[in-house]
């Protein structure tokens, strides 16, 4: 007879302007995933942020394919320290690159196989040389840069067999929101492997945007770090977004 245990996984959640907000740290979320990666396969995680959940409460399309995720990590500061407030005081914030990093650091004792999909090939090159330079012994089972278009039906298909070939269990999606996450949705049940949505993970681990000092990821600054390193893209998107998800909150929404 045997006597083991599942052990079951009650993921305390924070409901943020319509977004159901893991209500985790990084402990807890990298103790979830070692145990769930293989059942989560063909699922997705969404790390989300101020933008991500302002865009969720205006578009209840792109909300609904964050609230599909197996989790919608808080990686905005103000997502975390909201959670707080309304009494999950565990949480804390868990961003797109510092998860990707320390699920690389376990991968030698694990044996995970990583997939790398978006950005640029000179980006993805980048990001090769470091890896194989930091971490030798983490197991590279593909890497793809995708056009800057979309796909058509057959490129799609190609891209679904060639990940499915490499057979990984984390994809690492680079594509930026809300693109990533389109992306994450409609290859669910697709793909081998858990999607994990980053953001500008490639591009920070490649060297081409520099992050912001730990002092200032402590203070919510991170979003005005990279203000001034990109002010023209980023400007009207933090002005609008930020301002609006304060407005909203105060109204408790």
């Amino acid at each position: 007879m045997n006597n083991h245990k599942e052990e079951v996984f009650q993921i305390p959640k924070c409901q943020i302007l319509g977004v159901q907000i893991a209500a985790i740290n990084m402990e807890q979320v990298l103790h979830i995933v070692k145990k769930q990666y293989e059942k989560w396969s063909g699922s997705y995680i969404c790390v989300s942020n101020v933008h991500t959940t302002v865009m969720s409460y205006e578009d209840p399309e792109y909300g609904r394919i964050q609230n599909q995720a197996v989790l919608a990590l808080p990686d905005g500061k103000p997502l975390s320290v909201l959670c707080k407030k309304r009494g999950f005081q565990k949480t804390e914030r868990v961003t797109g690159p510092d998860f990707m990093l320390e699920m690389l650091r376990i991968s030698k004792m694990e044996g995970y196989r990583h997939y790398f999909y978006g950005s640029t090939r000179e980006t993805l090159e980048a990001m090769s040389k470091r890896l194989r330079t930091e971490f030798p012994d983490v197991i590279v089972a593909g890497m793809y840069a995708p056009p800057f278009r979309q796909l058509t039906e057959e490129e799609d298909k190609k891209v679904i067999d060639k990940i499915n070939k490499a057979n990984p269990d984390f994809i690492w999606v680079g594509l930026g929101a809300p693109k990533q996450e389109v992306w994450m949705a409609e290859h669910k049940g697709k793909v081998k492997g858990l999607m994990v949505g980053v953001g500008a993970a490639f591009d920070y681990f490649s060297g081409n945007i520099r992050r912001a000092p730990k002092w200032m990821q402590k203070c919510s600054l991170e979003w005005l770090y990279r203000l001034l390193q990109d002010p023209v893209r980023l400007f009207k998107r933090y002005l609008k977004t930020n301002f609006k998800f304060v407005w909203l909150v105060l109204r408790g929404k």
